[in-house]
Formats: C-alpha cells, structure tokens, sequence
C-alpha cells in the first residue's frame, strides 16, 4: 500500500474514533451548551480534531512504514501522534475559552478520543502484522528455531518478524542454559536442547534452526552442532551484528541475509590471537616478497601483510591470470598500498637473481610450489623441480641479497613421507636449515630462515571440500578414497596468521608446527556436507569408496614419532626438534638431486630422494619397489 493509502486508512480510522465518542457522550452530554458557554457543531468539531490529526500524522511520518512490518517504533509514534493532537485540541480549547468566552470543543470528547483513535490505529497494525503472519505460514514458510537466547539470538527473532525479505518464520528458542528454559522471549517459548525437542520439531515441521552469531562463537561448531546434522535439521545463520533494540536500525543490506551454515562454519576455531607488535616491527615499511602470491596460502598472505604498512609488497608468480585477478582485488581493497607484479619462474635461477638485485626484499615468504600428491606421483622431475630447486634459487638468492627473513611454507606431509610431494618438500626444509646453521656459524646477523609446518587448509585450490561441493550439486556420487581416511583441516586465513606469528618468533632454523585441532574423518566431513545441502546419505546422494590414490596415506602427522616439541609463547605454535644435517654434505647431494631431475629419469630421481630422507616409504606407489623389503 502507498503511503496516501495508509494516510487515508489511518483517517478513516480518526473518523470512526470521533463520531463513537460523539455516540458514546450524547446519552449525557448536550453537545451544543455545556455549562453556558456555546460548543461548534459536531461537523465542525469533526473537521478540526481530523485535521490537527492529519498534521500530527505527517509531523511524526506515521504512515511512512509498511503496516506489516510494523515495530515497537512505529507504535511509539503512532501515540505520540495521538498524544500531540489531544494536547493541541485542549490548548486551543483552553485559549479560545479565555480569549473569545467560546468553547469550541468539549473537553471531555477529547479526552475519550485520544484511547479510542490510539487503540484503533494499533488495533490495525497487530492485524495486519498477525494476518500476514498467518499467510506467510499458510504459504510454506519455514519454521525455525532459533539456537541462542542472548542479545543476538532475540534480534534475529525481532528481524525474521519485521524485514520484509526473509521468508522465515520463528516459532521458538532452543537454550542449553537450564535458567533460561521455560520462559518466553520475544513472544517465543524457550525449550531445553535434547530428544523431545526434536520430536516436537517433527510433529509441527520445523525442519530448520539459526545459529546466533553470539552462540557460534561460545560454542564449538563440530562438535555442539553435529546433533542438529544427525537429525537432519538445516542449519543456518546470520553475520555477526551488534546488539540493538530498533530493526529499523540495522543496515538495509544485512536484513535477511540467512545463509544455510557450511562445512567450513563447522571446522572453523576460535579466532587467533597473535602479537600484532611483533609482525609490525619486521614488516612495517619494509620490503616484501611473496612466491606463489596468486596461490590461495600466497594471496592471503599478501592480504594480511597490508595491514602491517610494508613500503611495497612483489608478488611473485608464473600463473598470469590469477596474478592478474589478485592485482585488480588488491588495487580496490587498499588504494593506498604498493604492489609490484612479477611474473617468473622459481625455477629459473638467472630471472630470480634479477629480482632480488633489482627489488631488494627485506623479507620472502616463499609458498610456490607443487602440492598435488596424485599429479607428483606421477612427476617427480617436476616436483623436485619446483620444490627443490625453485626453494633453492629463492634461499641462495636471500643470503646473496642479504634478506632479513626467509619463511618457508612446507607441510604436514613432510613427516615420515609415503609420496614425491612430502618428500620434495622435507628435502627443501633440510636444505635451508642445514644452509642456515653453515651461515650462522660464521655471521649470527644472517638471513634467518625459518620453516612453517601445517596441514590441509579449508577451501584451498583443489582441496576435499570444493571438490565434495561440485558432487554434491551434481547429484553425486561423492568419492571418498577410504573408509577409515583423516586428515588435519585449517582455515587459510589461520594458517596464515600463525605463519606471521611464527616469522617473528624464528631466531633461524626453526621448522614451526602448528596446532592443528582434532583430525577429521573425511567420510564424516562426506556425511555432513550432504546433510548440510539438505539430503539423506546413501538415500538421496551416494558415497562411494574409490581407494587410496598413490602415494597416499590414511593419517597425516605433523611430526615425526622420533621428534619432540618445544613451546613458544604461542600455544597454537611448537618448535619441531628434527634430525640435523651438515649443509656441506648435503648440498653436493641436492645438486645431484637436481641434476638427475633435469635428465628426466624418475626412478633415479626417486632413489636419490630415499637416499636424503631414508624415512620415505612409498605407499601405493610404483616406486615401492626401490623401498628396502
């Protein structure tokens, strides 16, 4: 409706609430001499109350609103409408008295007006506030429960009542605080979190709940909300926004942005406190580079390193395009920062040597690399290419150029490897920690070099999770290798922020693990990503087991069993205590390496990486055989 419409509506209504005030006082009053002194006819009486009304209408901007959405703040002005016209009447009433010795209206009439207009015009906005309500149900709108009783849990209810785009419809709150169930908030009954409230669901076909933000971050989503997945209710949830008592108050864009809750929201942890002075002092105005910076680690590790000022950060790529797309994100997210583009191959020691003479960096973050355990099984000439050879150029190239800080993106797979990938990488760490500890003894000012260990990173190119998506929204199948396969999943933004961390906790030499959190069963994550997009597994959509891909092993570790752990002043962040080794004896052995590569003979290669790591055993693996039986 218009807003003349609600105008013309809420005056109809004026009218009714006049002339059943009239009705009310004629059976008692004489309308026209009331204690000698003349009255208006009532026409006249009628005409000015509805237009002293209509002012107060238009003053208070009453039928500006749309009746269904109608809040505490529309009722709030709508009596002061109705308050402000009965004080004009009485003061106009009261001068007209004293001034001419008329009366114009009767002073009683206008008491009984003020209840009986406020109630009719409420009486209006209930009505239609409760009709479409009723519609809205009768339509198929979801019912939800909403989990969380706090500030932000009953906001979602006063929202999912008020904005006009969320189709949801709240019937009630879900509480595991004993003191809160019972009680009613906002209109909706409290009801205790266990097995008769997911029966009362079932009867009254509640088939979703909304996580509060407030309760997202006290509780742990894979484990708290893992029962609401078990019964097949769809979870969703709401950015986070600060308390408040008017809807009206919050940013038209976020009303009713209700998204279904993804596998990410269940795995994510709390948010990592890390010593921001720290980072600042090494990052502040410095020069920084960053390999592999279109990589998904790379690009978030430029993000995070603008809020620290560094003077200019150079990405560093081969892949043109997703180079190109994170320049023009950079450019619109901070106008003010620097960045320098390079396209290059680590591989190519002379180009590398040109950049670092050129830019002189301060400090590298080097996350180039091949990460594909299946495609390097297959390539191990390229892997030791990449890995080994390109984390070489880049390290020699920092002690040539006298780097301030060298970290080392490596991985969990670098433990007791089963594949080239892993291996190729703890090959790298051995080659820049023994380089480190050869510089260290003639000039303890030299390039610290420091080594990040993590795990799987959520949402990462080519990881389980986009993966499962796609076959999910395919219909499936979803492929799982193995029954009984875990893995450690992080956040890439958490693995980042504790690789900053570690950069400035690293004296040199150090190989940092990071806490990880439980593992994940990959067929559990199968599991609840299927419940998640609102089907059955093995009823609706598949799983099918399709074997263990070469190289692969059922459980990661992040140390070897032979290894022990430090702590650092960052309880997510432990100091790996491996195996030494001299960097004289082992960098004739890496050339080696690196020179068989180039001659594209894989089992020779392979050998000679069993050699530097003797704890590499192939796993589902050709190259088993060259493994001691």
């Amino acid at each position: 409706m218009p807003r003349w419409g609600v105008l013309l509506l809420d005056m109809l209504l004026c009218t009714i609430a006049f002339w059943l005030c009239a009705w009310i006082g004629s059976g008692t009053f004489d309308y026209h001499i009331i204690a000698g002194t003349k009255t208006w006819p009532l026409g006249y009486q009628f005409l000015l109350v509805l237009g002293v009304q209509t002012i107060a209408f238009g003053f208070f901007h009453t039928y500006a609103g749309i009746l269904r959405y109608s809040t505490f703040i529309d009722t709030i002005k709508i009596l002061l409408a109705n308050v402000t016209t009965t004080a004009i009447l009485l003061i106009f009433n009261v001068t007209m008295q004293y001034t001419t010795g008329s009366h114009p209206l009767l002073t009683t009439l206008i008491i009984i007006y003020l209840p009986i207009a406020f109630v009719l015009l409420f009486s209006l906005r209930v009505g239609v506030k409760t009709m479409s309500e009723v519609l809205l149900d009768e339509h198929g709108a979801p019912r939800v429960m909403i989990y969380g009783t706090r500030t932000a849990g009953i906001s979602i209810a006063k929202m999912l009542r008020s904005a006009g785009n969320t189709p949801y419809r709240p019937v009630g709150f879900i509480a595991d605080e004993k003191e809160r169930n019972g009680y009613e908030l906002a209109g909706l009954r409290v009801r205790p979190l266990n097995e008769k409230l997911f029966e009362w669901m079932e009867k009254r076909g509640v088939k979703h709940v909304i996580v509060s933000p407030l309760k997202m971050r006290d509780i742990n989503p894979a484990k708290d909300l893992q029962i609401f997945i078990n019964h097949n209710i769809h979870i969703l949830t709401t950015p986070y926004f600060t308390q408040f008592d008017n809807v009206d108050a919050i940013d038209a864009q976020r009303i009713g942005r209700i998204d279904a809750i993804r596998i990410e929201d269940l795995l994510e942890r709390p948010q990592i406190a890390i010593n921001m002075d720290n980072v600042r002092q090494i990052l502040q105005k410095k020069v920084v580079l960053v390999s592999g910076a279109a990589g998904s680690i790379g690009s978030e590790l430029v993000r995070q390193v603008q809020q620290y000022k560094p003077q200019v950060t150079i990405l560093l790529d081969i892949a043109e395009s997703p180079l190109h797309d994170l320049v023009l994100d950079l450019q619109s997210q901070y106008p003010k920062a620097r960045f320098i583009p390079v396209i290059a191959d680590v591989r190519n020691r002379t180009r590398i040597e040109q950049i670092f003479s050129e830019m002189r960096p301060d400090v590298v973050y080097h996350a180039a690399a091949y990460k594909h355990v299946p495609l390097m099984e297959s390539f191990p000439n390229e892997a030791i290419q990449a890995n080994v050879l390109g984390t070489k150029n880049m390290a020699d190239m920092a002690v040539k150029y006298k780097v301030q800080r060298f970290v080392m993106i490596s991985t969990d797979k670098a433990v007791n490897p089963t594949n080239i990938m892993g291996a190729s990488k703890r090959i790298a760490e051995i080659y820049v920690q023994s380089l480190f500890k050869k510089l260290q003894a003639k000039d303890e000012n030299c390039t610290k070099f420091i080594t990040t260990r993590f795990g799987n990173v959520l949402g990462s190119n080519g990881s389980v999770i986009p993966y499962f998506r796609k076959q999910i929204a395919a219909g499936g199948p979803v492929t799982v290798t193995h029954p009984d396969i875990i893995r450690y999943f992080m956040t890439i933004p958490e693995a980042c922020c504790l690789v900053m961390e570690a950069s400035t906790l690293g004296q040199g030499g150090e190989i940092f693990v990071f806490d990880m959190g439980e593992p994940v069963k990959i067929l559990d994550l199968a599991r609840n990503m299927i419940r998640l997009a609102g089907y059955t597994p093995e009823k609706d959509i598949r799983i099918v087991f399709t074997g263990l891909r070469p190289g692969e092993k059922l459980y990661e570790e992040l140390l070897n069993q032979k290894e022990t752990t430090i702590p650092t002043t960052n309880d997510k962040i432990m100091v790996a205590r491996v195996r030494e080794f001299d960097f004289d004896t082992v960098s004739p052995e890496v050339d080696q390496l690196i020179a068989t590569s180039q001659q594209t003979k894989p089992f020779m290669t392979v050998k000679l990486m069993k050699q530097l790591v003797p704890e590499y055993i192939s796993n589902n693996s050709i190259y088993e055989q060259l493994d001691p039986q």
